[in-house]
Parts: C-alpha cells; sequence; structure tokens
C-alpha cells in the first residue's frame, strides 16, 4: 500500500537506537512506514501520495508533555490574558489595560499563572496602583504562581471583600493599617484561597469551552505538542468537566493525544470518589487521542504540599498516612496507576512509607505509578521509588521559582533540584513536562531550554554543567520518557516503522541554535496520527481551519497565547487549497505537492 504522505529533504531525528537521523519519513494509516534517504523513502510514493518537501529543516517526535492541566486549561483559555514570555512589565500592563478596555461585564481579566516578576526587564511586580489604574472599572485577577493574587478595587467590590470580611480557610487577606483588603490574597498555608476566589469568575458557555479547547490545542500544537498527561486538577470534576474533550474527540476535532487522570476534589470524600470512579470507568477506556490515565495528581488533600518557596516547608497533618493509604490500596487492588503531587523529599519518604505498606500484601511495581515534581527528592527516596517501579513525572517549575528558592535555603541547595542527572544515571523512567497553567507556562521549550541550561527565567543558573542535560537527553526526555507514563512507550515517542505518525518540523535546529535561542523555537508544521494540525510559514497553507475566537472579546482573539516576542499575531490561516473527495490536499509554492 502506497504511503498517504511522504516528508522528504530533511534532518529527521527519529531517536531510534539504528536510525538516528534520516532524510525522510513515509506515513500510511497514521503510522510511519518507512524512514530513510530521500530516494528510498520517495520510490514509495504513488501519484496520491502527498509530498512535503522539508527545505533542510529539523523533524523530531512530537513533544509529549507528561504533567499540562491541558483539559482544565481548554476550558478557560479564551478567558485568560496570557503573560507568559512578555519581556516587559510595561507591555504587560498596556495588554491588561487594553483587554480591560475591551471586556464586558460581568466578567473578569485574568491572568492565571504561567510568569513572575523575574521574566521582565523592570525586575519587579506590578502594584496594586498600577492595577487599579490600567483597570479601573473591569474586575481584575493576577495569579503569581501558587503564592499570591493581586484583585483590583473592582475585583474587591465584586467578590464583597472589606474590612469585615474574615480570613478564608487556607490563605489570608491583605490589609492596611484601617483593616480595608489592599487586594494582596496570600496562599498560606495553602493555595486554597486563591482557587476558591477565581472560582467566583464567571464561566464560558458551552460552546465558547468547545471554541476554546480547540484554541488552546492549537497552540500546543504551534510548538509541537501532540500528546499529554492531564494531571486533572482542583475544580476539575469527573466526568462533568471532561464532557467538552470527550464531545472534540467524537468529532474528530482533537488536535493532542490526552491521557487523563481523576483528582479527588473534596477532602474527606476521596475515598468515596475513587469508590465510585472505579466502576465508572478504567484505565485504558477511551481511543488513540482520549484515554483514562489513572489517579490524581490529587489522592488526599491531606496529602498536598504546595511548592511555594516563599513559605516554609508545610508539614503534613498526621491523618494523612490513614487518609492516603486507604487511597492506595483501593487503587492497588482495583489494578489502577497513580500519580501524587509531591515537591518535598520529607512528603516523598512518607508517601512511600504508605506505599511500601500496601506493596506488601497487593504488588504495586508494576502499575507505573509515579510522582509528580520531585524537587528535592534524596537519593534514598529514589532507590525507594525504584524498588517499587515508580517513575518520575518532572517539569521547569524551578525555572519560575529558583530565584524564591535561593532566597529560602541558599545557593548550594538549590543545586540538582530536582536531580535529574542522577534518575538518569539510576535509570528510572522520567518524564519532562511544565505543570502549565497556573504555575509555570505550558511552553514546552522553556522547559527544554531550562533542562539544557538550567537557567531560571531570571537568568540565574541552577547546576553545574556537569548535571545539566545534553540536547538530546532532554529530548528524550520529552518524548521517550514521557510516555512511558501512559504505557505507550511502544506506540509513540520515536519515530520508527509503526509507531504513531506525531511529528514536528521545527523552525530553527534544536540542536545547532545558541542554547538561549531553544525558547523562541516553534513548529512550522505538526502532525498528529498522519493529520496536519498546525502549519505556519511555508506551510501555513497545509493548516486547517479553526473557528474564530469566541467570545470576540477575547484576549486570544488580540495577543493570543505565549509571547516570546514584542506582539505574537493571532493565528492566521490561508486556506487557498482544495481538498479533493478523498482528503487529498492539492496545492503548489506551499513546500508540498502530489
Amino acid at each position: 500500500m502506497a504511503p498517504q504522505l511522504v516528508l522528504y529533504n530533511g534532518k529527521v531525528t527519529t531517536l531510534a537506537p539504528r536510525q538516528l537521523e534520516v532524510s525522510a519519513i513515509a506515513v500510511t494509516d497514521g503510522v510511519v512506514s518507512a524512514v530513510g534517504t530521500n530516494d528510498e523513502v520517495l520510490s514509495l510514493a504513488e501519484q496520491q501520495t502527498l509530498r512535503i518537501d522539508l527545505s533542510g529543516r529539523r523533524v523530531i517526535p512530537g513533544l509529549n508533555d507528561s504533567h499540562l492541566h491541558v483539559i482544565r486549561a481548554g476550558l478557560f483559555y479564551n478567558l485568560e490574558l496570557r503573560w507568559d514570555g512578555v519581556p516587559s512589565l510595561s507591555q504587560a500592563l498596556a495588554q491588561l489595560k487594553r483587554q480591560a478596555d475591551m471586556t464586558p461585564p460581568p466578567q473578569w481579566v485574568r491572568v492565571i499563572g504561567g510568569w513572575n516578576e523575574f521574566q521582565f526587564k523592570e525586575g519587579r511586580m506590578p502594584s496594586i496602583d498600577e492595577i487599579n489604574k490600567a483597570a479601573p472599572d473591569t474586575p481584575v485577577f493576577l495569579l503569581h504562581l501558587y503564592d499570591s493574587a493581586l484583585l483590583n478595587k473592582a475585583a474587591l467590590r465584586v467578590l464583597g471583600f472589606d474590612r469585615n470580611t474574615p480570613n478564608p480557610p487556607g490563605g489570608l487577606i491583605a490589609r492596611d493599617a484601617k483593616g480595608n483588603p489592599t487586594g494582596l490574597l496570600i496562599a498560606e498555608p495553602s493555595a486554597l484561597i486563591l482557587y476558591s476566589t477565581i472560582a467566583n469568575a464567571p464561566k464560558l458557555s458551552l460552546e465558547d469551552q468547545l471554541n476554546s479547547t480547540r484554541h488552546y490545542l492549537r497552540e500546543l500544537n504551534r510548538f509541537g505538542v501532540t500528546s499529554v498527561s492531564d494531571a486533572g486538577g482542583g475544580g476539575q470534576n469527573y466526568p462533568e468537566d471532561y464532557s467538552v474533550v470527550k464531545q472534540l474527540d467524537e468529532a474528530g476535532q482533537l488536535t493532542v493525544r490526552i491521557a487523563y487522570s481523576l483528582f479527588a476534589q473534596k477532602p474527606g470524600e476521596e475515598l468515596a470518589d475513587y469508590t465510585r470512579w472505579l466502576d465508572m470507568t478504567k484505565p485504558g477506556d477511551g481511543g488513540d487521542l482520549l484515554r483514562v490515565n489513572g489517579a490524581g495528581e490529587n489522592l488526599v488533600w491531606s496529602a498536598a504540599d504546595f511548592e511555594n518557596f516563599l513559605q516554609p516547608r508545610p508539614d503534613l497533618r498526621p491523618l494523612m498516612e490513614h487518609e492516603l493509604e486507604a487511597v492506595i490500596r483501593k487503587l492497588a487492588e482495583a489494578r489502577w496507576p497513580w500519580r501524587i503531587h509531591a515537591t518535598y523529599d520529607e512528603s516523598i519518604g512518607r508517601f512511600l512509607d504508605v506505599f511500601e505498606r500496601v506493596h506488601r500484601e497487593v504488588p504495586i511495581d508494576q502499575l507505573r505509578w509515579f510522582i509528580d515534581h520531585a524537587e528535592t527528592v534524596s537519593e534514598r527516596n529514589l532507590e525507594r521509588i525504584q524498588s517499587l517501579g515508580g517513575g518520575i513525572a518532572t517539569q521547569h517549575r524551578m525555572a519560575f521559582q529558583g530565584e524564591y528558592y535561593i532566597r529560602r535555603y541558599g545557593v548550594e541547595a538549590a543545586k540538582r533540584r530536582p536531580p535529574l542527572r542522577k534518575m538518569l544515571q539510576m535509570g528510572l523512567p522520567v518524564g519532562a513536562g511544565t505543570d502549565g497553567t497556573r504555575v509555570a507556562s505550558y511552553h514546552p521549550w522553556t522547559c527544554l531550554w531550562w533542562m539544557v541550561t538550567s537557567k531560571t527565567v531570571g537568568g540565574i543558573e541552577l547546576h553545574t554543567e556537569a548535571d545539566r542535560l545534553t540536547r538530546e537527553e532532554a529530548l528524550r526526555l520529552y518524548t521517550q520518557g514521557s510516555a512511558w507514563f501512559s504505557r505507550e512507550e511502544h506506540r509513540k515517542g520515536t519515530l520508527e516503522v509503526g509507531r504513531f505518525a506525531d511529528l514536528a518540523v521545527l523552525s530553527d535546529d534544536y540542536f545547532t541554535v545558541e542554547a538561549d535561542d531553544i525558547r523562541a523555537i516553534e513548529s512550522v508544521l505538526t502532525i498528529v496520527g498522519g493529520r496536519v494540525v498546525h502549519g505556519q510559514a511555508d506551510y501555513t497553507c497545509l493548516a486547517p481551519e479553526l473557528p474564530p475566537v469566541s467570545p470576540s472579546w477575547s484576549p486570544v482573539a488580540t495577543v493570543g497565547g505565549y509571547n516570546n516576542t514584542e506582539a505574537t499575531p493571532p493565528l492566521r490561516h490561508d486556506h487557498s487549497q482544495v481538498m479533493a473527495a478523498d482528503g487529498r490536499v492539492w496545492q503548489t509554492g506551499c513546500g508540498c505537492g502530489v
């Protein structure tokens, strides 16, 4: 059978052991059917085969984010003004003012994570006065990592916060000398105050949530992301909040493969949640684009050690072991894998005590369970994780919080946090990701840059050169490594015959650009299962059409998502190609032909 698609004249990094780099690749029925030289692969093409000239560009396996809150982010993407990658506070405040002027009542302007003050050339946070000046009448909520939020006067008024408002559970309302709220919310001892406050803002309609999710998935495709392990999230209830991605899947409109975990929502009711869910679904339910992965990242609320390095390390309550063991035992007996949020080694040690107790009666070493984050994990606990068959999903949160970590614990303590080199030397399963969108940015190239350079977005180097990863090692973690966490390492992560044809054609060569230019890389052509899901530059004509952003006042319609330049224009597509009845694209002058 002739391939439907051939990409040739490129530098294709397969990450396969025998043929690390080839010049051409063929795709048949959504999987890689051949790799090799231009002549070898082009000889397989027939008249109906779509041929794409790569013009010497670098091709990599599609990126796979092992920890992204993609389902929740999609529901809110069109509502959010993203400051991810914005280089100056002046530009960020100008965007805020413009969006406040455009946003109709009763909607809010919300900047929900993915930034910090160290990325700005001014090197500081916005002041409350600056936010009030930019948006005097429209409610504004600015989430800063998971440590605090800034609200303008309009938001305080809508929320009804005044001098008589008590501090809510899990946080503090900062006040002036007269006891009036200043607009600063402090996550102490947990981020509950941040969750609960933003939950008061209006949501999108179902129709707009569908639109929002499609645009967010295309934003991920823009950077070469083709797969994600979704880590659930606060306020993301199953099955209600999964209906949008399920509807898109049924309509053939998902452009990222999603393996999702179920996140316990209510303190004290976690075991009841999982008992109910175990009767409703099971790991593996779904298809190649949308499937159940397991439980977590929140298994019980008493185990949550929020990553707020502005505050002392939290000591988890003694109740935690009892609650966690009941859930882990239930999951192990049902043969469900799980993931669990753990920032600190002290927390990880206590979790492992529980896991080891359960393992003695119900083996867990074949379940593909894993720790999320693990910034301060010790070598001893890495050994314990390995002996129990676990893995570690790591993210670039230290790129956004490294300065805070150094401020509290010192420069020496910040080195090798997390200890990626040691994990690789031990042969542990490790997957890379971002933890977007509320703490770190969802931008994968910042994560790859961080693994290679160990720099924070403020420019501080956290690791010595010996502890940094090579570019190939970093890429493997973001492709092959992440595939382990959804039991798909034999289906994705490399461009080998029989694997999913998920790939990204890059705007610049990841392996040769200056290290600091890695963050500027985008995908000019992203393919999922042999289907083009994103195209720009020479491949704009192949990009599938998206409906206009809705609502029309959405920030995405004007400034887009991630900005690593002075201004990122909204997505534009030239749909001058003609689609034949059999699905072939007939086009000339666009890097492709038949």
